[in-house]
């Protein structure tokens, strides 16, 4: 059976964080498909066009890993694309139980998808969209927390 995982979120803007979780999935799963989900409660910086171009041509040299949009519940998604596993990162200890408790409740709805977590490296444990975003807005360089080559100004 293909090991499929969904790596769910918004993804506004993808960041060296989400590119190392990916990466570090490959060995693990057959295909990883970037699932951007959209988020009514959220003002995007990026367009979820935008978001999708950039996860695709990040990972464009690797046909593990391709970027899709959508709306609604994560486990339906799941079963749309006959996903087997869920793959999260976690930054913190606060990242965790949110993560446990979305887990538990999407294992409620779709036991056959098994959720897995990676644990972020040291280096990327500050880096987050909320503040990689602020600093685009604000006009400042955020180019190291963006994957290498990632000129965000193309996607604005």
């Amino acid at each position: 059976m293909e090991k499929i995982a969904v790596f769910p979120g918004s993804f506004d803007p993808f960041t060296v964080g989400h590119e190392n979780i990916v990466l570090r999935g490959l060995g693990l799963f057959d295909k990883i498909i970037v699932a951007i989900g959209v988020h009514s409660t959220k003002q995007p910086l990026l367009r979820i066009e935008a978001r999708v171009e950039m996860v695709n041509w990040i990972f464009s040299t690797n046909d593990q890993v391709n970027a899709d949009f959508f709306e609604g519940l994560t486990v339906d998604y799941c079963k749309k694309v006959k996903a087997t596993h869920m793959l999260r990162g976690i930054r913190t200890a606060a990242d965790f139980e949110y993560e446990r408790a979305i887990a538990q409740i999407n294992k409620l709805m779709l036991p056959s998808v098994e959720s897995i977590f990676l644990l972020t490296t040291p280096e990327h444990t500050p880096v987050n969209s909320t503040i990689i975003r602020d600093i685009i807005r604000n006009g400042g360089d955020a180019s190291q927390f963006l994957p290498e080559g990632v000129d965000i100004k193309e996607y604005l």
